[in-house]
This record gives C-alpha cells, structure tokens and sequence, in this order.
C-alpha cells in the first residue's frame, strides 16, 4: 500500500515536471548572427497580442512556464523546413515614457522626419538608427487611428487627426523612407474600430485614408 501511494505521488509531481521541461525545449529564443535578415516590428497593445498569439494543445499548458510567442515560433520554423535565416523582434514604439503612448502618423513623422539624426529623440530610435540593425522594418498604428475627424481643407501637419495630415505625414515619410533604399519597409495599414467605438463619417474616413496608402502613396 505505501509502494503504491509512492508510485502515485511520484507520477503526479513528475507530470508537471515533463510538461514544463518539455516547454523550455519548445520556447522558442532567435538569436541573430551575421548572416540573418533581421526585421524589426514596432507597434503597440494590438501589435503585442499578434505577437504573443495563443497557444494551443500541449503548448497551451507549457505555456504557463515558458511565454509563448506566436510570431517568433513560426519564424523559427519556417526558417527550419526552408533553410532561411530570418530573426525578428520587437518593440513598443514609440514608449509611454517619455514620449507618450501615441503611434499615429504624426509621431512616426514627428521621430522620424521632423527629428531625424544620428541620435535617438525622447529616448526613440530614430530611420537613421534602425536602418543601421535592421533589413526591414515593419510598423503599425494603434486602432484609434481611425477616430478621423473633419479638418481644414490642407494640412497643417500637426497631431490633429484629419485626413489632409495623414496624407501630407504619409508623403513627407515616404520621401525619408526612400532614403534608405537597401531597407524594406512593411506598413500595417489601419484598421476600422467596431462600431461602439467610431461612427460611419469616421469608418469612411478611415477607408479612404487606407484606399489612398493601398492604390496611390505604396509605390515600387
């Protein structure tokens, strides 16, 4: 009877045990070398989810130990079954601290254009800086970009949401984006919100704003 209740004891610790080591194997840790085609993905809260994905099967129980990260893994292996050496990473950009926890188009224009340089501004890698690491940099806005509203008939490139400030902040980043011709650039275009959170002026705003990056600003 007390072999016995050891045996089980023993099995229900050890468990636990195989699914958490067993997870340390699957957590998945790209490491760059001098050959990767590295790519950097800035974004915010959204971006963090598409990162993280969900797990499922056992990784889902793994996954209490060891963080898992959906867009690594599958970098990982996609670059195991074809031979690649791709490495991606990630970051909040811009950071709450100092900036401001804002990524709309005037603060990539804002970091970008209007404070370009070898140096970081606010504490934020400037094109200058991330074109030096990175083969592509992929970057995405928060929803609330879409929360569009009626502005003056020209830009006046401030942090007004209006259309005629996106489309003049989008123009002025594609001119700095093409000084950099040996780097990619990937736009995750805008998203409408759900309807409790905008309003069908804004939600065609939003489309148009999208329908102009897709048709006439993304050129070759």
């Amino acid at each position: 009877m007390f072999t016995t209740n050891v045996r089980f004891i023993f099995t229900i610790v050890s468990l636990p045990l195989f699914f958490l080591f067993n997870g340390c194997k699957n957590e998945t840790s790209m490491v760059p070398d001098e050959n990767s085609y590295k790519i950097m993905f800035l974004h915010h809260s959204t971006g963090q989810v598409i990162w993280e994905g969900k797990a499922s099967g056992a990784r889902a129980f793994t996954s209490i130990f060891n963080k898992y990260k959906a867009v690594p893994e599958w970098f990982a292996e996609y670059n195991k079954a074809n031979g690649t050496n791709y490495f991606i990473t990630e970051q909040n950009f811009p950071k709450a601290k100092p900036y401001g926890w804002n990524n709309y188009p005037y603060d990539y224009y804002d970091i970008w254009v209007k404070n370009a340089g070898p140096e970081p501004y606010m504490e934020e890698p400037t094109l200058e800086m991330l074109t030096k690491d990175y083969n592509m940099i992929i970057f995405k806005h928060c929803f609330p970009v879409g929360n569009i509203v009626v502005g003056a008939d020209s830009a006046d490139n401030s942090a007004e949401k209006t259309l005629q400030n996106y489309k003049s902040q989008y123009l002025a980043l594609k001119d700095k984006m093409a000084e950099f011709p040996d780097t990619k650039f990937l736009v995750w275009t805008a998203a409408a919100l759900v309807e409790s959170q905008t309003n069908a002026e804004e939600a065609k705003r939003t489309r148009e704003f999208v329908d102009w990056v897709i048709n006439e600003w993304d050129t070759p």
